[in-house]
């Protein structure tokens, strides 16, 4: 029998400072999140960012909680249900971190009959942080608890004509009568170490501003070039003129170089060019969390306004938004009858 596992980011089970310790403390050990020997993992996690960070962190959690719960994991729930509503076997939903673990969800299949797995990490880019963590740890607990189960997944469709059509609809629709003069597309930052780690031919990332348009297998597992791809492939659809979009990274974290530009950084130098009002949209994520809701939306809007900008429109994520359950779906019920997806 079939089933499907989405996998999203996971979440604190409340915005209290134990809880959030705890959920960063799981988040920020993984060694593919924080790449750097363990025992130097231990000592910048535990010995520094655990004791000083937590409480900054509920506060931010406490400004955008809602009364259903945290944020991403309600909107990942509604649109678990949605797509069941459009497929004949179970769909599950889990999360990387946080107490809805992976090995629930598939538990979850396995009680229900389930030994076919299509397991989808709700990330339209590959990334170490992100894709390949849930693909590690799953292929762990297969092997340790279910290693009767047959796990494929969905690989990155950032490029995948018809999500670049659902999320340009979607930017079109929300943008709809509003007179902005800059289109920001901010993704989720990482190290710029993590883009040369995943590059398969060791030798073509170089993050020189050229490498990205250069066609390359490495672009199969660069986030950075997925990335600038999707503003690339939304910026034709939507046929936004050249100066008027750019793309961002937001989120960093230490003292080692991110990937560039940053956001904070672009929406402040937009606002002291003279730029009254724009818009930005996350296309890292797929649904609303605290890095769009209170990153972006609040501390984004906040800069932008002291920077001189007046009107500042945040673009919700797809969250459950009809096209994109239905698009999922699409892939799902095609992968169930010819178990080949081409993103």
């Amino acid at each position: 029998m079939k089933g499907v596992l989405l996998v999203n980011l996971g979440s604190p089970d409340s915005p209290e400072p134990k809880d959030v310790k705890k959920y960063l403390g799981e988040f920020l050990m993984d060694e593919r999140v924080i790449d750097v020997p363990l025992w130097a993992r231990t000592l910048l996690v535990k010995g520094i960012i655990l004791n000083t960070r937590p409480k900054a962190s509920a506060a931010a959690y406490k400004k955008i909680w809602w009364d259903e719960g945290s944020p991403l994991i309600v909107l990942s729930e509604r649109l678990q249900d949605k797509i069941q509503e459009q497929v004949d076997f179970p769909v599950a939903l889990a999360m990387r971190y946080g107490s809805m673990t992976i090995k629930k969800g598939l538990q979850e299949l396995v009680d229900k009959g389930v030994d076919e797995v299509f397991l989808i990490p709700l990330y339209p880019q590959f990334a170490m942080a992100t894709t390949e963590t849930i693909l590690v740890l799953a292929e762990e607990i297969r092997q340790a608890h279910f290693p009767q189960l047959k796990i494929q997944d969905l690989k990155a469709f950032y490029n995948n004509t018809d999500y670049i059509e659902v999320l340009s609809n979607s930017i079109a629709r929300h943008l709809e009568g509003k007179d902005y003069e800059h289109l920001l597309f901010s993704y989720h930052g990482v190290p710029e170490r993590h883009i040369r780690k995943s590059d398969i031919t060791k030798s073509h990332c170089k993050i020189d501003g050229s490498c990205c348009a250069t066609p390359s297998p490495a672009h199969e597992f660069c986030y950075r070039h997925q990335c600038l791809e999707v503003t690339r492939l939304v910026g034709e659809k939507l046929n936004l003129k050249e100066g008027t979009f750019s793309t961002s990274f937001q989120s960093r974290l230490g003292f080692d170089p991110w990937l560039q530009p940053y956001t904070d950084r672009t929406i402040e130098r937009l606002g002291k060019e003279g730029i009254k009002k724009m818009a930005i949209v996350t296309p890292a994520f797929v649904s609303d969390c605290l890095e769009t809701l209170e990153e972006i939306a609040m501390e984004g809007e906040e800069i932008f306004h002291e920077m001189g900008g007046q009107d500042f429109t945040t673009v919700p994520c797809l969250n459950d938004d009809k096209a994109f359950v239905d698009l999922l779906s699409k892939w799902i019920n095609e992968w169930a009858t010819s178990t080949s997806i081409e993103a």
